[in-house]
């Protein structure tokens, strides 16, 4: 059975949907005003492999995963003031990017992928729902908050404790809220800001807000999984637990998940340490297969560190893998039972990609064994190949994989051409000038390896 650590409990606890033919999930998507860095990538691949092992434990058709996007927000009304943009255009521009960059990381699209500015009745309806709760109130600056000292049990999720949280609480003077700990529901308009027409006037709603009205809305009231980064745990998870449940008198989600922080060096992501890194930036130098890897290769609990050496380690990983299904065809063989029940007991104990990527090189060692005492290596590297797919990886030719990416390298027709140079050469017997080429090459991060069919070549 798939156990499933919950941030809630913070134990393991076996999943039990609350219904086995319509498993739903919700997982917080971008703020679209920049680029996506390599903390969103962390939580589109991890996601994504929830997604597909859901997919595989209960069919593609019992599964609805929904990923939103935050398209109205402060950071998204000042970016476009200081690039003097349509917020639209902005959000529009961004939202393609986010779509390339997901997809390039080998990330399914969700089922669903609401946007706030879409759900805006739904969020009044929210609002308007906690008001007649007595959860919310409508302060002297046009601003509607939500009154966290009526919700029971605020800060069960991140384990704070509301009393402490006060402690630590700075109110600023012009602040109309009742108490530190209320946050903002609805934000009266402000000149030169978007605003939709509301119940307490212009305004747009805050960003705790659009999550529980788009995940409720496409989901019910209550539904299986809601996941994110670390850093949501606390305010925005604990948040949308106080409003939703508030507002619905049910409980909002069963199980919690959060993948672990990024870290640059061992040290903590940030701008202002110089060590920030979209998305762009590393597939713009390494291999996008390389960095859903480096992401698997570490259980999703965890802190991911980053560094150009463990994205070497991983490129030399995914050779040793693709190596082994060298000259075998997909679908030439079934793949070995027993290690495909090694591999699902791994994933079932709560996405342990660590242990799973062991069975997986086990599977290699045993294709390459097999292929050295001249014997076909087609079961073992099925079975790389099946297995791969779960974590999408594994499904290019091999070929492809070794070939791609480069940076500042020679393109491939480059290669090829010189390849062609150094074949002549060595047909005139001028190995000289065919050992310079090899050289060349290796210089460049290029390898080449002569066998009975030609040479072939990989960058190494």
């Amino acid at each position: 059975m798939l156990t499933i650590h919950n941030s809630l409990t913070r134990q393991k606890q076996p999943f039990q949907p609350i219904d086995p033919q319509r498993v739903r999930m919700y997982v917080c998507g971008m703020t679209v005003y920049d680029w996506c860095h390599l903390g969103h990538a962390r939580v589109l691949v991890v996601f994504d492999l929830v997604y597909r092992w859901l997919r595989h434990r209960y069919g593609p058709e019992h599964v609805t995963y929904v990923r939103n996007i935050t398209d109205i927000d402060d950071k998204i009304i000042a970016r476009a003031n200081e690039a003097g943009e349509a917020i639209d255009g902005l959000t529009a521009r961004f939202i393609q990017a986010m779509h390339e960059d997901a997809a390039a990381l080998g990330v399914l699209p969700p089922d669903q992928e609401p946007r706030a500015t879409g759900h805006m009745e739904g969020i009044i309806g929210l609002i308007r729902d906690l008001e007649e709760r007595g959860y919310a109130y409508a302060a002297d600056n046009g601003d509607v908050y939500y009154d966290v000292s009526r919700f029971e049990g605020y800060g069960r999720l991140s384990g704070k404790h509301p009393e402490d949280l006060r402690a630590g609480s700075r109110v600023e003077v012009d602040e109309a809220k009742d108490d530190p700990l209320d946050f903002v529901l609805w934000k009266a308009a402000k000149p030169g800001e978007p605003a939709w027409d509301s119940p307490w006037g212009p305004g747009r709603p805050g960003w705790h807000i659009e999550c529980s009205a788009m995940s409720t809305e496409c989901l019910g009231h209550h539904f299986d999984i809601h996941g994110g980064g670390l850093d949501l745990q606390f305010p925005h998870h604990e948040n949308e637990i106080a409003q939703s449940e508030a507002a619905t008198g049910e409980t909002f989600v069963n199980v919690w998940m959060h993948n672990g922080f990024v870290r640059i060096n061992e040290e903590k992501m940030s701008k202002s340490l110089g060590n920030f890194f979209t998305v762009r930036d590393i597939l713009a130098e390494h291999d996008p297969e390389v960095v859903r890897y480096l992401i698997l290769a570490s259980h999703y609990r965890s802190p991911l560190n980053y560094d150009d050496g463990r994205l070497d380690e991983a490129r030399e990983s995914l050779t040793g893998l693709y190596t082994a299904l060298r000259g075998v065809e997909p679908g030439a063989a079934e793949p070995d039972a027993d290690a495909v029940a090694r591999f699902e007991a791994a994933m079932d104990d709560d996405f342990n990609t660590p242990e799973a990527l062991a069975v997986l090189f086990e599977q290699a060692r045993e294709a390459n064994r097999t292929r050295e005492q001249g014997d076909d290596p087609a079961v073992p590297a099925a079975t790389l190949r099946e297995l791969g797919r779960h974590l999408g990886l594994l499904q290019r030719d091999p070929e492809d994989f070794f070939q791609a990416g480069g940076g500042d390298g020679p393109t491939a027709e480059e290669v090829e051409a010189l390849i062609e140079q150094r074949r002549q050469a060595r047909a005139d017997k001028d190995f000289a000038t065919a050992d310079r080429i090899r050289d060349e090459l290796a210089e460049q991060g290029v390898v080449l390896e002569d066998g009975p069919q030609g040479t072939t070549w990989r960058r190494g």
